[in-house]
């Protein structure tokens, strides 16, 4: 009698253990990181013009009449130098709005071409030898007013005016400010231009 053939049996796979999927990797981040000299620039500029306009405006409103025994008005439109000191600080206000504006969109769109800063550092140097000169002018006035000069024989003037005297050393004041944050705007925009240098 014939011997039946063995079955053969096929090997059980063992249970392939099913891995975790997979985490997918963090794509970078999109957002770019905040330029602080750029912001600077802007708030500095933005204190540059906000200075200069108040300048003008305290400057402006100084008038002040007294009866000596006929009404005498006091205002900066009888000083030349006062009138070069509020055409100067308009000038700076005009142009430190319009580089507020080159600065903001800077800020905006980053990648600014070193051109550019340059333009700004020329701006800002003539503009703070301007405001400093008037700034000066205007402070002279003012010391002549509040002091006198016994050696030309010109008295002191703030003794009656002393509404406009205040005036314009608080607007002397202001614009003082302003030339120390244009001296600030020079230095951070040369040593931004500076980064830019390649290595």
């Amino acid at each position: 009698m014939a011997s039946e053939p063995e079955k053969v049996v096929p090997p059980v796979e063992a249970p392939v253990a099913e891995r975790p999927p997979e985490k997918a990797a963090p794509s970078p981040s999109t957002t770019r990181p905040t330029d602080y000299f750029a912001v600077a620039d802007v708030v500095l500029r933005l204190l540059v013009f906000a200075s200069a306009l108040v300048s003008v405006v305290v400057m402006s409103t100084s008038k002040e009449t007294e009866m000596l025994p006929n009404p005498r008005p006091a205002k900066f439109t009888q000083s030349p130098a006062l009138i070069y000191f509020v055409a100067a600080l308009s000038v700076a206000g005009f142009f430190s709005l319009i580089t507020t504006l080159g600065s903001l969109y800077s800020l905006i769109k980053p990648g600014c071409c070193a051109k550019i800063i340059c333009h700004f550092i020329v701006i800002d140097v003539l503009l703070l030898g301007i405001v400093a000169s008037a700034t000066g002018a205007a402070g002279s006035v003012t010391y002549v007013g509040l002091k006198g000069n016994t050696y030309v024989g010109w008295g002191k003037v703030c003794t009656l005016y002393g509404k406009f005297c205040r005036y314009v050393g608080a607007s002397t004041v202001v614009s003082l400010f302003a030339s120390v944050m244009l001296v600030l705007l020079v230095l951070l925009s040369v040593y931004s231009l500076s980064k830019k240098i390649p290595k």
